[in-house]
């Protein structure tokens, strides 16, 4: 015993030492615009209901009661009075238009739209979208949209198949939608003559950061006020270009903080491990059992001309291989590389890294956040 003991140890001290040490991970700058954006500054979602007209056969059925309704108060609005009960919308759908208002958008600018199907209509291929308002969450009117859809997909069946491609219930209209209506943006508080930055990711450190990399350009003019929250104060010099100021601000270079996490797809055995991830010392195992059953048939014939009958046996065989199992020593590391290293010194697969690293977490010596999609 004492002598498989010192073998293994032999073993274990001769894997550890072919880990290769990589470098330690190389600190990334970049610019403020890209980790933050200055408050005000937002989009805002518009929506909207309309008709669909065109389409060859694919439309709303007679069933939808809400179909035949918007198409008679659609006619009855150009002078046409008509009964819904009268009306065959199969040409016709009725459809929830989206949109994405971005900030500082002005009248006259084109903005793309997202046409959804709200009944039962095969298809919108083919089809036009009719003049709809799209109004924002206040109820007023922003944009309005019309325009060919663009489906992207179809479907065609005959004799009782078909093949569908994509959803060609949902198109879209590119710069379907006229802006009528500008939404009032004040990304500077003149009163107080401050601008806020948003952090994209709160983070402690970064926000630290961020404030530092502004004094040391401008002078003691911020405060780091939260984790996602940056206030600063415009320098006099400023007052009458804050745009120019914003610019200078989001050209400075930082350097962003972030948590260690290592996330897991076990779907696709994707593996992504952060440059901050380190790991307690951890002895790992890796092998695999395999155990194979089989069943032979064989006939056993009597002597001729005797009493005997023919017999049918099953022998069933046992086979057992297991493979060598690769023990290696993770030492304690500071960095993602020397994880992965001695992971693939393992010959482990991805499979098996997520194994390794659930049971390295499981054992409270991988000091990360283990997340799993």
């Amino acid at each position: 015993m004492r002598k498989l003991t010192a073998i293994c140890l032999t073993a274990v001290l001769a894997v550890s030492i072919t880990v290769p040490a990589l470098a330690a991970p190389t600190q990334v700058s970049t610019r403020i615009k890209d980790v933050s954006r200055v408050q005000g500054m937002r989009n805002n979602q518009l929506s909207g209901y309309g008709l669909v007209v065109g389409l060859n056969g694919t439309g709303d059925s007679n069933k939808s009661v809400f179909t035949l309704q918007s198409i008679a108060n659609m006619l009855k609005s150009f002078g046409v009075v008509i009964s819904s009960s009268a009306i065959k919308p199969k040409n016709v759908a009725a459809v929830m238009i989206t949109a994405t208002l971005p900030p500082f958008a002005k009248p006259g600018d084109a903005i793309d739209i997202t046409v959804s199907s709200m009944s039962d209509a095969k298809s919108l291929q083919g089809g036009t979208l009719l003049q709809t308002p799209l109004r924002g969450a206040n109820g007023q009117v922003y944009a309005v949209g019309q325009g060919p859809v663009s489906t992207g997909g179809f479907i065609f069946g005959a004799g009782g198949s078909s093949q569908q491609k994509n959803f060609p219930t949902v198109g879209n209209v590119p710069a379907g939608a006229l802006v009528e209506r500008a939404v009032p943006m004040p990304f500077a508080d003149k009163e107080n003559g401050q601008i806020t930055l948003s952090l994209n990711q709160p983070d402690f450190t970064t926000a630290n950061r961020i404030s530092a990399a502004i004094d040391q350009r401008f002078g003691p003019i911020t405060v780091a006020k939260d984790p996602g929250t940056v206030v600063i104060n415009i320098p006099y010099y400023y007052n009458e270009d804050i745009v120019g100021f914003v610019a200078a601000l989001e050209e400075l270079a930082v350097t962003p903080d972030t948590a260690a996490k290592v996330v897991i797809n076990e779907r696709t055995g994707t593996v992504v491990i952060g440059s901050n991830v380190t790991i307690d010392q951890v002895a790992v195992a890796q092998g695999g059992l395999t155990v194979k059953i089989g069943k032979s048939t064989e006939v056993s014939q009597p002597p001729s001309f005797s009493d005997g009958n023919t017999v049918v046996t099953t022998d069933t065989t046992l086979e057992a291989e297991e493979q060598p199992a690769g023990l290696i020593v993770l030492p304690a590391s500071a960095s993602v590389g020397d994880v992965v290293a001695a992971l693939n010194a393992v010959g482990a697969t991805p499979r098996d890294i997520i194994s390794i690293l659930q049971a390295i977490k499981a054992a409270g010596a991988l000091h990360a956040e283990l997340q799993v999609m």
